[in-house]
C-alpha cells in the first residue's frame, strides 16, 4: 500500500560528545524530520511510503535522496530546485531526556514548495496521506501546498492522518498555530495529539474532552498520547478506552517516539486493524524508539516488532 507523507527531511548532525553545540568538535551525519521518521517506520513494516517534498541540488539533498532509496521510500513525489538549499539541524548529545536542537531551515528548498508543485504530482496508486503540523508552519507557501495536497487526497477519497506535532517557535503566534492546525484537522480520518498539545489546541483538560472536540469537527479517530499512561483512543460512534504504555528497559532519547507511534498507528489502520489495535502498536513502536539515540534507526521490522511484543518489553 502506497502511503504519501509530506514534509521537510533535513540533514542531521548529531554531536558525538556532551556539551554545548557551539563547543562540540565531532558530529555524525544522518537524516531527520518527523515525516521522514514515520516513512522509515512504515517501510520497515512492509508498506510503501512515498515522500512528497522539495530538496536542493546539493550534498545534503543527495544524502536525503540516497537515504530515501536505501530505506525503500518512494522518491517519485520528490522535487528538486537549484534556487534554494536543503535545510539541516544539529542535535546535542544526551543520555536522558530531550537534547538541545538548532535548526537551519529558513528559506530552504522545502519551504519554497508551491501549490503549482502539488498540482503537478501524479497520485495514482496512493491510498493514504499523512501530514503533520510542522511543515505548514515552515512558510506560507508550505501551508498552502499542504492544504492543496489534502484537498487532492480528499477528492480521491484517501484517508488522512494528522499529527499536530506542535512547534510554537515556527509560528508567529500561538493563536495562529491553534487556528491553522485545527482548520487542517477538520474532517481528517485520524488525529494524533499528545495530551499537552491537545490542551493547547482544544482548551480541554482531558483525553476524553480532546476527543470530543475533534469528533465534533468531523474527525473519525482520535488518539491522545498520555506519556507513561499510554494513549487514549476514541472512534466516533464506536469504542473508546486506554491502551497502556509498553514497558522499556532503558529510556535513552525521546526524540522520534511520537513518529514511531504514528508509524505504528498508520500501518495498523492501513492493514484494517481496529483503532484499539492500532493504538497498541503505536505504543509498542514508540517505546522501542525511545531506547535508541537516533531519530529513526531503532524503528523495528515486522519480525522485530513481533519478537518484542512476545517478550513484553522494549
Amino acid at each position: 500500500m502506497k502511503i504519501i507523507l509530506m514534509g521537510e527531511p533535513m540533514g542531521l548532525f548529531m554531536a558525538n560528545e556532551s556539551g554545548a553545540l557551539c563547543e562540540v568538535n565531532t558530529f555524525t551525519a544522518s537524516i531527520a524530520g518527523a515525516e521522514y521518521n514515520v516513512a522509515v517506520g512504515l517501510a520497515r513494516l512492509g508498506h510503501t511510503p512515498a515522500y512528497c517534498t522539495r530538496l536542493g541540488f546539493d550534498p545534503l539533498g543527495e544524502r536525503i535522496l540516497n537515504g530515501l532509496r536505501q530505506n525503500h521510500i518512494a522518491t517519485d513525489l520528490v522535487m528538486q530546485t537549484e534556487s534554494a538549499q536543503t535545510g539541516f539541524m544539529m542535535k546535542a548529545f544526551t543520555q536522558k531526556g530531550d537534547p538541545d536542537i538548532a535548526y537551519y531551515r529558513k528559506g530552504s528548498a522545502a519551504s519554497q514548495i508551491t501549490t503549482h508543485d502539488i498540482d503537478g504530482l501524479d497520485l495514482y496508486g496512493c491510498e493514504r496521506l499523512h501530514v503533520t503540523g510542522i511543515f505548514p508552519a515552515v512558510s506560507e507557501s508550505a501551508l498552502a501546498a499542504t492544504k492543496r495536497l489534502m484537498r487532492r487526497a480528499e477528492a480521491l477519497e484517501l484517508p488522512i492522518s494528522f499529527d499536530p506535532n506542535l512547534r510554537p517557535q515556527l509560528w508567529e503566534s500561538e493563536k495562529k498555530m491553534v487556528t491553522t492546525l485545527n482548520s487542517l484537522a477538520q474532517g481528517v480520518e485520524t488525529i494524533l495529539p499528545g495530551i499537552a498539545e491537545g490542551k493547547i489546541l482544544t482548551g480541554r483538560d482531558t483525553p476524553e474532552g480532546i476527543a470530543e472536540f475533534y469528533h465534533q469537527m468531523g474527525v473519525k479517530n482520535v488518539i491522545v498520547k498520555v506519556g507513561k499512561d499510554g494513549a487514549y483512543f476514541s472512534e466516533k460512534g464506536g469504542k473508546a478506552g486506554y491502551s497502556p504504555a509498553f514497558p522499556v528497559r532503558e529510556k535513552v532519547d525521546t526524540v522520534g517516539a511520537g513518529d514511531g507511534f504514528a508509524a505504528g498507528v498508520i500501518s495498523a489502520l492501513a492493514e484494517g486493524e481496529s483503532l484499539e489495535e492500532a493504538t497498541f502498536r503505536g505504543n509498542v513502536i514508540g517505546a522501542i524508539q525511545i531506547t535508541n539515540r537516533s531519530d529513526n534507526e531503532g524503528l523495528p521490522t515486522r519480525e522485530e516488532l513481533s519478537r518484542i511484543i512476545l517478550e513484553g518489553i522494549a
